[in-house]
């Protein structure tokens, strides 16, 4: 067996030719290097700083709050606001140089120290959102009435108190906040190490993880197949420390939950999302009652083609016989996707070009880089970086499509500044499925070839099944997780035996869950990460359908609402930011819409038969 180089990384030699040179980021917009004095120098900035402010504050933002007119609170705000960007600045480049390769021990030193650190220094503030709780509901609406700076601070102070009544006393508090280094941030960087080091035996080939599920999309059913096992052995031989991990946050998240009253497993990704939690009972329950007419409906019919009476999971993601096979190369990816957001908004693409051109991409597959692709937006004051592990699939130009709709939605929102410029997760997919739509239409638009328009078709429903049913089944494995968590210790057979619960209910009859399936539950991040993260692709995925559709019939002004409702960023409720489009995502009728859509293009395709 062999290892891949990191030269060689994304696959055969023929491969990395036809990909063209891939854009590795340069950081050095936040830091120059690792041991960079500028570095040091914010770091014991941001422990001064915050030693400081808690000095001059803390105590005494009540009787701030007594002297409204003077504008004290707003300067306390205004302060609180820059030492988050400080803090936020240095933790985004910890964490990217740790993402490029997770493997490597200086930068899993620097990934630790700073963690440690900054948690050290963000206790000193802690205080600040805790005591501003605190004050009376009319000396603050006094407040934001009579100080303009603090009345501009209004959505992020009104979002605060809605955390009123789950904040506790505050010395608990501070012991969350101090342990969380040791606590769930430990648990999560053995995850993240652990499934960097993974390695997959495929035909005498080691391989990432990325490179094997690239795998399960090969033309070739029995590369498929040996990928699948070559998941299956390996998850396997690490389950125990997969169980214990998410045995362990889940009850780590079960007593914070419990200390601080939430009703509900998932009421806390609620209250951060904004979101309430009849709306996300709505959407799930619209997405389930779709699954026969979806996903069952779908893959079914994907088996006849493919000439199987039932496919096996590892076929799902397969490609049809008419779906063109070449790598497409990064400049054709780059010039497919500004195309695409150019005809729908020059401003559009000229922010996505700024990635390309100033080196915010990192695209090659590498040894210890994190798996997936992410937009981080960092702070306000630099800009965002996306991370690819790009192959030259077309699902592949599709990932570049969304994280660059995350870039420009976090370059636009970013003028809210570091307290309200981050957007709620529900909202916070809509640019990235946006610029997914607009790339897709834009591709199917210029395709005359029928066989080629059933593939494109083909795989859009499958990206949409991703996203939406998919997505929803994950939520529905985690409540059963974090339900049953309370009740003791999980031991792997009944994770898995959830796992399939789910997935055999979502999937349908048509596909055929072969052993070792059961495991495919531990790679899965956001499980790890965020806790009931998932929904928030469904939500995302179902609005974008109705909001393109608000795209096709409107006659002119449908851009500036949108890039309005991007600048946003975090200062408006979900209602308020889709009242313009005409949309209402509390209404139970909207999910049917989004739904509606995926259920046309399959539609469509069924004709084509």
């Amino acid at each position: 067996m062999r290892i891949l180089s990191a030269q060689k990384s994304g696959g055969s030699e023929a491969e990395q030719m036809a990909l063209g040179a891939l854009p590795q980021w340069n950081l050095a917009d936040l830091y120059p290097a690792i041991d960079a004095p500028e570095l040091l120098a914010d770091m014991e900035r941001a422990r001064a700083d915050a030693v400081a402010f808690e000095t001059r504050w803390k105590g005494k933002l009540a009787e701030a709050a007594q002297k409204g007119r003077d504008g004290q609170l707003g300067v306390a705000l205004q302060d609180y606001e820059k030492l988050e960007e400080l803090l936020g600045r240095i933790v985004s480049y910890a964490g990217l140089v740790y993402a490029g390769d997770t493997s490597d021990p200086k930068r899993t030193k620097l990934y630790g120290d700073v963690q440690e650190k900054m948690t050290d220094v963000s206790a000193h503030l802690l205080f600040f959102p805790l005591e501003l709780n605190l004050i009376d509901d009319s000396l603050i609406e006094r407040a934001l009435d009579e100080d303009p700076l603090f009345g501009h601070y209004r959505p992020w102070v009104i979002d605060l108190r809605k955390d009123k009544p789950y904040q506790l006393e505050d010395r608990v508090e501070q012991l969350f906040h101090e342990k969380s280094v040791t606590g769930r941030g430990a648990w999560n960087r053995l995850f993240d190490e652990t499934m960097t080091e993974l390695r997959f035996d495929v035909g005498g080939e080691e391989l990432l993880l990325e490179q094997t599920l690239n795998r399960l999309q090969d033309a070739n059913g029995d590369t498929r197949r040996e990928a699948s096992e070559a998941l299956a052995r390996t998850f396997g031989k690490n389950l125990k420390t997969f169980t214990l991990i998410t045995n362990t946050l889940a009850k780590d998240k079960e007593i914070s939950d419990r200390w601080r009253g939430f009703g509900d497993i998932a009421d806390s990704r609620h209250l951060a999302n904004r979101v309430e939690r009849d709306v996300v009972d709505a959407l799930a329950a619209a997405v389930r009652e779709a699954y026969p007419r979806l996903s069952h409906r779908y893959y079914a019919m994907k088996a006849r083609w493919l000439g199987m009476e039932q496919m096996n999971h590892w076929d799902r993601n397969a490609p049809l016989p008419e779906t063109p096979q070449a790598v497409i190369g990064w400049d054709e990816a780059r010039d497919t996707v500004l195309s695409a957001y150019g005809s729908f908004s020059p401003e559009m693409a000229d922010i996505a070009r700024t990635f390309f051109d100033r080196n915010w991409i990192d695209a090659p597959v590498r040894a210890g880089k994190a798996p997936g692709a992410f937009a981080h937006p960092t702070v306000p004051s630099v800009h965002p970086y996306v991370l690819l592990n790009y192959m030259g699939k077309p699902r592949d130009v599709m990932t570049l499509a969304h994280e660059l709709g995350h870039g420009v939605h976090q370059v636009l929102a970013g003028g809210q500044g570091a307290l309200m410029a981050s957007t709620p997760l529900t909202l916070a997919e809509t640019a990235s499925v946006f610029g997914e739509m607009l790339t897709f239409r834009s591709l199917l638009d210029s395709t005359t070839d029928p066989r080629e328009r059933k593939a494109m078709l083909a795989q859009k429903v499958e990206d949409m099944i991703n996203t939406v049913v998919r997505q929803i089944a994950f939520y529905e494995f985690e409540r059963k997780i974090h339900t049953e968590r309370r009740k003791g210790e999980l031991t792997s057979d009944k994770i898995g035996e959830f796992w399939l619960e789910v997935q055999k209910e979502s999937l349908g009859p048509a596909i055929r869950l072969r052993e070792g399936y059961e495991t495919f539950w531990t790679y899965i991040p956001h499980f790890i990460h965020s806790p009931f993260y998932v929904y928030a692709y469904a939500f995302g995925d179902c609005l974008v359908n109705s909001l393109y559709a608000v795209y096709q019939n409107a006659e002119h002004g449908f851009q500036d609402k949108y890039f309005e409702m991007l600048r946003a960023g975090g200062t408006k409720h979900h209602t308020e930011l889709l009242k313009p489009f005409g949309l209402d995502a509390s209404d139970p009728k909207f999910w049917q819409i989004g739904l509606g859509v995926i259920s046309g293009l399959i539609d469509e395709l069924e004709a084509l038969e």
